[in-house]
């Protein structure tokens, strides 16, 4: 069996004088659900389209299914599912014909793939809708589908770029149960995403990437313990104390960053107690206390807030 199901050595792609992914190296494990999780512009979309072979690798080494990527794309992308930020839906034909038509180009037989189809189309709950033009579903809807489809040569390797961008509370969780119950069968998947929340949820590891770079790898939960810890303040300061508190808290909290007027505390044994004792004589003017997240780790990162604009990297 291949050891890795991607592995990528020193991996760099520029556009024109912009490095979009700069010299980085990871390894997904076969049947790993592994995210790249940064902020648009970060690289994610470069990475995971020079692994399906949509962009040419500029220089380092890239295998996808022990295949490399600058001298056998055909072999890759024939054992790979894709489904792109935006919907590439045939609008013109049904949600049945889209499947069957897109068999069709792995030449899968028309009669095997009406019989694959109508499979995908019970698991993402579309049965119903297998005769209805594609641009009368919804958007959640659209977005299964794509996903259905991405499995009808069924790949060994699921790439998802952003793949709940721009759905709604409730079919963004529609579709990472889907995700869930994919990740059971063995299947290794690959997302990329702007959304802190997901990655937590459904990622057995991540890399965070940031301007072509990764600035660190593990499980969601293991970055958040190693780099902030179990809590986290946010407090609210004045710009007029804003220099006297920082200087007081340099000198009793190891870990604190201050970002407009908000102040970021990562407490060790006193922080509370400062905190408080500094809110008692009004130089706080509100105080937080909540779990640490992914969003910390990447402000503890970078020095900046992660921020979820339009996806688009």
């Amino acid at each position: 069996m291949v050891k890795y199901a991607v592995e990528a050595k020193n991996l760099y792609k520029a556009y024109s004088d912009l490095t979009a992914v700069d010299h980085i190296d990871f390894a997904i494990s076969n049947g790993e659900y592994f995210g790249i999780l940064g902020p648009n512009g970060a690289g994610k979309t470069t990475t995971v389209a020079m692994v399906y072979c949509f962009m040419p690798v500029d220089s380092g080494i890239l295998r996808v299914l022990n295949y490399d990527a600058t001298t056998q794309p055909r072999d890759i992308k024939a054992r790979l599912g894709v489904v792109p930020q935006e919907n590439n839906l045939d609008l013109e034909l049904t949600v049945l014909e889209n499947l069957i038509v897109y068999a069709s180009y792995f030449g899968i037989h028309k009669a095997v793939a009406t019989g694959r189809a109508m499979e995908q189309l019970e698991f993402f709950g579309l049965s119903a809708k297998k005769d209805t033009e594609v641009e009368k579903l919804s958007g959640g809807m659209k977005r299964r589908l794509t996903i259905a489809r991405a499995l009808m040569n069924k790949p060994d390797v699921l790439i998802l770029d952003e793949p709940t961008t721009g759905l709604d509370p409730e079919a963004r969780h529609h579709i990472w149960q889907h995700l869930r119950h994919l990740k059971k069968t063995g299947l290794t998947l690959i997302l990329t995403t702007h959304y802190l929340e997901e990655a937590s949820q459904l990622c057995d590891r991540i890399i965070i990437m940031d301007e072509g770079k990764i600035l660190d790898e593990g499980r969601p939960g293991d970055l958040v313990s190693r780099h902030v810890g179990v809590l986290v303040y946010e407090a609210g300061i004045s710009k007029e104390n804003q220099p006297a508190l920082l200087a007081l808290l340099s000198k009793q909290i190891q870990g604190h960053l201050s970002i407009g007027d908000t102040l970021y505390l990562h407490p060790g044994d006193n922080a509370s107690e400062v905190l408080r004792s500094l809110q008692k004589h009004q130089q706080v003017e509100t105080l937080l206390q909540r779990p640490a997240n992914l969003e910390d780790v990447f402000l503890k990162l970078t020095g900046r807030r992660f921020g979820n604009e339009n996806a688009s990297s």
